[in-house]
C-alpha cells in the first residue's frame, strides 16, 4: 500500500478544480475551454477543442458527474444543450 497523499487545506473554495484534476485530459480541456467561453454547445466545444464529438460527449458526462458543469436547453434550438462551468474561474 502506498502512503496517502497530503491534501492542501489552504484553498477550500478550489474543490471544483480538485475534482477536475482527477478527470481524463479531455475533460480537463473541455473545462478550460468553458472557463474562457462561459457557455457553449457540444458542437462548439468539439470545434474549439479539436476533439471528436464522441470524446466531448464523454468529457461532458464526466464533468457533469463531478458537478462542475451545468447544462440547460437552448432557447433558440431546443435540440441543443448549452454547457456552463459551475465552478469559479481562476
Amino acid at each position: 500500500m502506498s502512503a496517502p497523499e497530503a491534501v492542501s487545506t489552504e484553498q477550500t473554495d478550489d474543490s471544483g478544480w480538485e475534482a477536475v484534476r482527477e478527470l481524463p485530459p479531455s475533460a480537463k480541456l473541455v473545462a478550460k475551454v468553458l472557463e474562457y467561453n462561459e457557455t457553449l454547445t457540444q458542437s462548439q466545444l468539439a470545434e474549439e477543442t479539436l476533439l471528436p464529438p464522441r470524446t466531448v460527449r464523454y468529457a461532458l458526462n464526466r464533468l457533469e458527474e463531478a458537478d462542475v458543469v451545468e447544462s440547460r436547453f437552448s432557447f433558440s434550438d431546443a435540440r441543443k444543450r448549452l454547457y456552463t462551468l459551475s465552478i469559479d474561474s481562476r
